[in-house]
Order: C-alpha cells, then structure tokens, then sequence
C-alpha cells in the first residue's frame, strides 16, 4: 500500500489578522500605554478603524517580519518594555498562527506621563 498525502487545500491568514494579535501582545505588557498626551497616541494608532496603524507585516511564505511603534509610560525602562514586547508578540503570533516570526522590530514612539493617558482614557 503506499500512503496518500491529504490536502485539504491552503490556509491564508491575512496581514491585518497578523497585525491585530500583534498589537493585543503589546498592549497586554505593562508600560504601553493607549494613550498620550499630545492627542494622538495608541488610542489613534490602535483605533477601531485602523487597529494595526503602527504595525507592518511583512510576509513571506511561512515567516513573518514585524515592525511596530510603541508609546511607553514615562518612568517605565524602556528598553525592558521593548524587549518583553518583542517576546510577547512573537510568542503570540507563532502560537496563534503558526507562522515563524524570525523579527519583531519595536520602536518608541514616545513617552507619556501615566496621569495625561489615564486622564484621555476618562473622556
């Protein structure tokens, strides 16, 4: 007998589906914030229009590079925020996909006090 493989045909997971787990992995690790003081911050980034404003995927078969922008609270290290970003997303992008993601560039947007994001977040 010789074995047969299946194929149930392909499964295609769309740029912005990427970018959406991306961006929930973000915002789950503690000093992003949603918002910031100047008006426009994650809240814009992460509207519900455009959810994946500040993410870029780049696919390419099976591998997935991402480049995403961040607003960090201010007193928060920076740089541990961004490497706990980093691990966050790639984890849940590879978990929920199956897709390898070789990178995750994160860059910081910028900083805001916690009181002016918790302030927007009141509104």
């Amino acid at each position: 007998m010789s074995e047969d493989k299946i194929t149930n045909g392909q499964i295609q997971i769309a740029d912005e589906v990427i970018g959406v787990i991306a961006v929930t992995a973000a915002l789950e690790v503690d000093g992003v914030t949603e918002g910031a003081g100047s008006g426009k911050g994650f809240v814009e980034f992460f509207g519900k229009k455009s959810q994946t404003k500040c993410v870029k995927v780049d696919s390419d078969g099976d591998e997935v590079v991402l480049d995403m922008e961040i607003i960090v609270n201010f007193g928060t290290k920076v740089q541990v925020v961004a490497e706990e970003v980093q691990k966050r997303v790639k984890n849940a992008v590879e978990t929920m996909t199956g897709l390898s993601v070789p990178v995750v560039n994160v860059a910081v947007a910028g900083i805001v006090k916690e009181k002016t994001a918790k302030a927007e977040e009141e509104e």
